[in-house]
């Protein structure tokens, strides 16, 4: 089995953004953290169960750059990421 990782995009299976597209900022345990960079910002991100989400095991190439450099994840490159992801 893979192994959920930050800068993944994970899609919503539960609660009232289900279908939703979002990148892992952090994983806790059990728990997710969740941006998609206009209502959950990477300062206040979604948490959510493992269960929750299912998770797509790509990375966008911005995201993966970044992460690659220990540098902080930004809203417009999560947004830039999942625009062009679900086209």
């Amino acid at each position: 089995m893979k192994e959920l990782k930050v800068g993944m995009f994970a899609r919503s299976l539960a609660g009232h953004d289900k279908g939703k597209l979002y990148i892992v900022t952090a994983v806790d345990g059990n728990m997710v953290y969740l941006a998609d960079g206009k209502t959950r910002l990477v300062k206040n991100p979604k948490k959510k169960k493992r269960r929750h989400i299912q998770p797509e095991f790509t990375m966008a190439e911005v995201i993966g750059e970044k992460l690659a450099y220990s540098r902080p994840l930004l809203d417009e490159e999560i947004r830039k990421a999942i625009k062009t992801k679900e086209v």
